[in-house]
């Protein structure tokens, strides 16, 4: 039976037997580890995978993704570096393993310099702590690799990446679910951004046109962009592309924003979970980021309970009938 659109939790690394507990009682039977702690220093094995599923699995849940792998496994293959086929033949390795252990999809960024945040005890609402990001700030950085590149030799340094991994992902049965820059600007630290708008994820989807390419829709990114995220929606969703959502919101646009609570942000996110389900997403919605509350965990425990219990409730509503 095909699963419908549903609550997930992430943003961990690692299995514990609390965190799992807590996820179930939360109501959340999927889950998607963030860059898991597992050996390796250039690819993972079969056996260390299937561990991490059958972990979750153990605890009543599902494992649903592993979103990214350490930067350093493909970042001669961002910035086109000698090594980088070699890397590719690891990502290869990992993929085929990530299929062989039945877990179905990889979500990745292009951002051989990371996420950027110019303050991460900024003040949200009654004083709890969020990030923020300046572009005035950001501009003074310095370069955060040899030099300063183009954006077209970014695209095609995916775009080689892309014809090259799409077939082994195609055989293994792994999706690959691509996340937006974060913050999408035009260039941090002599980096490009190539996932900064509409356009830029059009032409992402249309290399190797394959059905295991889509996106890991970050609404917090596409409403940093500045724009309407009901037309994204539509448009990727109605062509299968939306594999998984970071379904968050900030309070202004890209050059300036700040992360904030879920009914507080730029968006109506009652109309985003309705535009989701009428284009017939059945992938899971995770809270991502979550302002960090008062005697709260690293992990944000009480945030992340009170976007879900949010986040349900919007749920309910939108499955209700007519």
């Amino acid at each position: 039976m095909e699963l419908q659109m549903r609550l997930g939790l992430g943003q961990f690394n690692q299995v514990t037997t609390e965190r799992l507990r807590f996820i179930k009682q939360l109501g959340v039977d999927d889950v998607v580890f963030n860059t898991p702690l597992l050996p390796g220093d250039t690819h993972w094995a079969f056996m260390d995978l299937l561990h991490l599923r059958m972990q979750c699995e153990d605890a009543g849940l599902r494992l649903f993704a592993i979103e990214n792998v350490p930067t350093k496994f493909y970042d001669k293959v961002m910035l086109g570096l000698p090594g980088r086929d070699e890397q590719i033949e690891h990502m290869a390795a990992t993929i085929r393993n990530m299929g062989r252990a039945g877990i179905p999809i990889l979500g990745y960024h292009w951002m051989p310099n990371s996420v950027w945040r110019t303050s991460r005890t900024t003040s949200g609402r009654g004083g709890a702590k969020v990030t923020s990001f300046d572009m005035e700030l950001a501009k003074k950085a310095p370069l955060s690799h040899d030099r300063e590149y183009i954006e077209e030799e970014l695209w095609a340094n995916y775009e080689y990446y892309m014809k090259a991994i799409l077939p082994v992902a195609e055989e293994a049965g792994v999706k690959l679910a691509l996340h937006p820059d974060d913050p999408p600007v035009a260039s941090l630290g002599g980096i490009p951004r190539l996932f900064r708008s509409f356009d830029g994820f059009k032409r992402a989807m249309a290399v190797g046109n394959s059905p295991m390419s889509g996106l890991d829709f970050c609404h917090g990114c596409w409403s940093e962009m500045g724009q309407d995220t009901i037309e994204p929606i539509r448009y990727f969703g109605e062509r299968g592309k939306l594999f998984y959502v970071h379904f968050r919101d900030v309070q202004g646009t890209a050059s300036n924003f700040r992360e904030c609570f879920i009914n507080e942000g730029n968006c109506n996110m009652f109309e985003v979970m309705q535009t989701l389900k009428e284009v017939g997403f059945n992938g899971i919605m995770i809270p991502d980021h979550v302002p960090h509350m008062v005697e709260d965990t690293p992990w944000g425990h009480r945030g992340r309970a009170y976007a879900i219990g949010y986040m349900a409730a919007l749920l309910e509503r939108v499955n209700a009938p007519l």
